[in-house]
């Protein structure tokens, strides 16, 4: 039979048409997994940065705060995307090659194989002809045609010139029969070394057929994932964009948010220095003393920001001295995990500087709170931001006012002008005021100024 071309070709034909770039630079495929493993290992140290943007986030606009932590998450998967592309591409090339390596080798042994069937069937005609010369010097000898004997020469010749031609004639037919027979042999021998040869073609042929078609697969497989993983790449950046857009719409909505809650605190502050008594000229001191511990603050997060690659940080502030005993407070929850502490941040987004002006406790949503020292109820109130409030005074403490507040309550467990004693129960922990999910606010003001919680926990 003759071999015919394999459809394989014309398959790798129309997948080569499909190429993608190949990847920037000389990186082996080793290469490439290395890399894609070093931004999976990156991306997966960033999640705990990402964790942290909801401390740095509280109080920030919802949308413009999700919109935000998707921003980084993408920032810190588009790498392992990236990565991913040129290993796929990487993969498609390497794929390609190798199917064009065998492509190449099926039709030069599909090409040897047709060569060998020529040759056998050369070989068949020739055989053929010598068989054929073989039966007409049979036929001749037996006619008597062939060479006489030697004995019927001799009589027979009437010269010795004419003996010497007849046994030349003689000897010269013999040869020819001889040479023939001689022929035949070697015509069949290639013949059948031929076949053999052809057979191990056929099945190479065969084989190679298989790994073709494998290559095929792999090559088309390789293809799809390198659209697959280009098509993410695509998307992160589409999305990327999106949430920029968000971020940046809401950007008015989290200034007026920004005042709105300044307010507040201010307006907290001016009733609680209202209740101690302050002097304008106290509260003049005391409010160029936070102006400047922000401005300190400030500077000491920009200078950190720089020096550390903008990374995240809360930024430490001076506080007022607390009272001599460090311990003097309870903490206001029977299980104490701290979601969030005091000081100031710098806002991710919008790059102000404000204050946590207390400590957050995780507490789900009818977690009991409890008083954390002895003091009387000065309100039990809603409050802008803070939502349900319950405040207390515990009075003068080395020399200096000391109050309490318990803040985002679901409900109140006390009453306004009712004593308590430490570790009391004054309210249920909820989600009211500003915040995204129950927990419990927990601020200390000493002289009407919040200090750090925990310096006297």
């Amino acid at each position: 039979m003759r071999f015919r071309r394999s459809i394989t070709g014309l398959v790798m034909a129309a997948l080569l048409a499909v190429t993608f770039p190949a990847p920037a630079g000389a990186d082996t495929l080793d290469d490439l997994r290395e890399k894609r493993a070093a931004a999976q290992r990156e991306r997966d140290a960033a999640k705990s940065s990402i964790a942290e943007l909801e401390e740095e986030l509280e109080d920030t606009d919802a949308e413009m705060a999700a919109a935000y932590v998707r921003l980084q998450e993408i920032e810190a998967q588009l790498p392992v995307a990236q990565a991913a592309l040129d290993e796929a591409q990487a993969s498609l090339i390497a794929a390609q090659r190798e199917a064009d390596a065998l492509a190449e080798r099926l039709a030069d042994t599909e090409a040897e194989g047709a060569a060998l069937e020529v040759k056998i069937a050369e070989s068949a005609e020739q055989a053929a002809a010598t068989r054929s010369n073989i039966a007409e010097l049979a036929r001749r000898a037996y006619r008597g045609e062939g060479s006489p004997d030697g004995m019927g020469m001799v009589v027979g010749a009437e010269s010795a010139q004419e003996f010497v031609d007849k046994y030349s004639l003689s000897q010269a037919a013999m040869r020819a029969q001889t040479s023939s027979l001689t022929d035949l042999q070697q015509a069949e021998a290639t013949s059948r070394n031929t076949e053999v040869r052809l057979e191990a073609v056929r099945d190479a042929v065969a084989n190679l057929k298989a790994e073709a078609d494998a290559a095929v697969v792999a090559a088309e497989e390789a293809r799809l994932k390198a659209e697959a993983e280009r098509k993410a790449v695509e998307e992160l950046l589409a999305e990327q964009q999106q949430q920029l857009a968000v971020v940046e719409s809401r950007k008015a909505a989290q200034e007026q948010a920004k005042a709105e809650k300044e307010a507040a605190a201010d307006a907290l502050t001016a009733d609680i220095q209202e209740l101690i008594g302050l002097t304008n000229a106290e509260k003049a001191r005391l409010k160029a003393i936070e102006r400047e511990k922000r401005l300190a603050a400030e500077k000491a997060a920009r200078e950190r920001a720089a020096s550390r690659n903008s990374q995240r940080e809360e930024a430490a502030a001076p506080e007022p001295a607390p009272p001599a005993s460090s311990s003097y407070l309870a903490y206001p929850t029977k299980n104490v995990y701290i979601t969030s502490k005091y000081g100031y941040r710098l806002h991710p987004v919008l790059g102000y500087m404000r204050l946590h002006a207390g400590t957050d406790f995780r507490a789900y949503c009818g977690t009991p709170i409890y008083a954390s020292a002895s003091g009387k109820v000065q309100w039990t109130m809603y409050r802008a931001g803070y939502g349900n409030q319950v405040l207390i005074n515990h009075g003068s403490v080395s020399g200096s006012n000391l109050m309490t507040s318990y803040n985002h309550l679901s409900r109140y467990g006390v009453n306004p002008g009712q004593s308590v004693k430490k570790g009391q129960l004054v309210g249920y922990s909820g989600n009211t005021g500003t915040g995204t999910a129950c927990h419990l606010h927990f601020e200390v003001y000493v002289n009407g100024a919040t200090v750090n919680p925990m310096s006297m926990l």
